[in-house]
């Protein structure tokens, strides 16, 4: 009996063991490292010519609306066990894409020994868990505004420039109006200092360091350079 015992209570500790396994994995992470060889998962998505398969969003909106299930509840849960089918053992009868996806895609091939259940499990309920029409409507209006900003802010925005300069408010850096009016500050001047980084040229900084953004191109640069001395003409928000 103290057997049975000690090997039910073995049973349930590597049950538990498993199950605390697959909590522990990042879902975000493993579908960067596992799907983006063939899938596109921006939010929202990119498409291309050559695309390999259908971009992440697609499929995850395709397989929540497919899903069938009396009980709204059980929905996702379904859909993440249909995922961990369908990647070991795909095929065209399982598929929800339409005829014409499938035969531009063609069936998926299976990734049986190179992604596990427990991974699967954490990759589907990132999916769909992120892939949510709440989340692509917050991305689109994220996006509207980017696109509606001049390039060169937009480019310091998404190149992390706002977190130690403001337009018009000094925080690590000065401000991005200040560095337009600073005596001497020619496009060329900025082109080097965004290229190659400065310091102790604003005593405001106090010894703060301009890194070097070799990451960006010359031509960003240049618009980067173009946008920050066209503030000159601009007031600042302490003087409309």
């Amino acid at each position: 009996m103290k057997l049975l015992y000690l090997l039910a209570a073995t049973l349930l500790l590597v049950g538990c063991s498993s199950e605390k396994k697959a909590n522990n994995l990042d879902g975000e992470k493993l579908l960067a490292q596992k799907c983006t060889k063939c899938h596109n998962i921006d939010l929202p998505p990119k498409t291309f010519e050559d695309e390999k398969a259908p971009p992440m969003m697609a499929i995850a909106f395709h397989i929540r609306g497919f899903i069938k299930t009396g009980d709204d509840s059980q929905r996702i849960p379904k859909a993440i066990a249909f995922v961990k089918d369908y990647v070991i053992t795909p095929s065209a009868s399982k598929s929800f894409c339409d005829k014409e996806s499938l035969k531009s895609y063609g069936v998926m091939p299976s990734q049986k020994g190179k992604v596990s259940q427990d991974e699967l499990q954490a990759i589907a309920e990132y999916m769909f868990s992120h892939f949510t029409q709440k989340n692509l409507n917050e991305a689109q209006l994220v996006q509207n505004r980017l696109n509606a900003m001049p390039k060169g802010e937009r480019l310091a925005l998404q190149n992390n420039c706002l977190s130690c300069h403001k337009i018009d408010k000094h925080i690590v850096g000065p401000a991005f109006r200040d560095i337009a009016m600073k005596k001497g500050n020619s496009l060329e001047v900025l082109i080097h200092s965004i290229k190659n980084g400065s310091k102790k040229k604003y005593s405001s900084s106090k010894g703060a360091i301009m890194p070097a953004f070799k990451k960006l191109n010359d031509a960003d640069i240049k618009t980067l350079g173009e946008w920050i001395l066209s503030l000159q003409s601009k007031k600042s928000l302490h003087e409309r």
